[in-house]
């Protein structure tokens, strides 16, 4: 050990004092990179045979982007403007269901599932011209169907909105975009966060797969909203917010981003 410690300071002594101290920085950056990226993957999950006991459970989407970690949910834009991600139950927790109200309206209620678009068209198809405006009160769900919809409501020239006290959250905007007049109720709230994909059952698919089903599916998402004359603001908002919270828009910026086009006219519950 002593003749370690002597030859430390022989070579101390024979090297310049910046070169030490690159040395020392370069040896800094390398160990705080590793640090990084073993919590990257612990976060993601990345190398892991199986969750360990009493590891929380992660809830899935049918399509979407990965999340960011929650390493770096302390350095998100606008972090303090993030509310908790409402958990479904009853109603919103079961697939979406559509029900004809008074008034000319379609109640769409519950989560947005695979094959609800389909769903959607049929009751749309069903009951005609009589519809004139869609009511959503979801939490999210499939991207894909959520869109599906958003171009079968502008197709139909149909308004939407979400009522009173009620929520659109997720994907659902992205069917609420759809409308051709978009109303929000007192109280109501318009959230988004990041899409994000259902874990791969096929144990052969590497990272860089799923890196491009996600820049595929945030372009689609993208384009989708410049189509719909919705400001692309909202996109950004959504990619900084982690899926396990929510990014919810204050009245102002409903109206700023050309979220909601129109102004309440007493929509209430049936």
């Amino acid at each position: 050990m002593t003749g370690l410690t002597q030859r430390f300071h022989d070579w101390l002594s024979g090297n310049p004092e910046d070169t030490v101290l690159r040395l020392v920085f370069r040896g800094l950056v390398a160990l705080s990179i590793g640090a990084l990226g073993f919590d990257l993957a612990s976060a993601n999950g990345w190398g892991a045979t199986g969750a360990g006991e009493g590891a929380p459970a992660q809830r899935e989407a049918p399509e979407g982007l990965p999340s960011l970690p929650a390493i770096l949910s302390p350095w998100l834009p606008g972090r303090d403007r993030l509310a908790p991600l409402p958990q479904p139950d009853g109603t919103l927790g079961k697939p979406m269901t559509f029900d004809l109200v008074g008034g000319n309206r379609l109640m769409a209620s519950g989560t947005i599932t695979p094959g609800t678009a389909g769903a959607f068209a049929a009751a749309i198809e069903r009951h005609g011209e009589y519809i004139k405006t869609v009511v959503l009160n979801s939490p999210g769900g499939s991207v894909s169907d959520a869109m599906v919809m958003g171009r079968l409501i502008r197709e139909r020239k149909l308004a939407t909105a979400v009522e009173a006290g009620n929520y659109c959250a997720s994907s659902c905007p992205l069917a609420f975009f759809g409308g051709v007049e978009r109303r929000a109720g007192d109280k109501s709230s318009i959230g988004v966060h990041q899409v994000f994909a259902a874990k791969s059952a096929d144990a052969g698919s590497v990272p860089r797969d799923g890196m491009s089903d996600a820049q595929r599916i945030s372009a689609r998402c993208q384009r989708y909203l410049g189509e719909m004359g919705i400001d692309l603001q909202v996109w950004v908002h959504a990619m900084e917010t982690p899926k396990d919270r929510l990014f919810v828009f204050k009245p102002d910026e409903l109206t700023k981003f050309n979220i909601v086009t129109a102004q309440p006219i007493g929509v209430t519950k049936p």
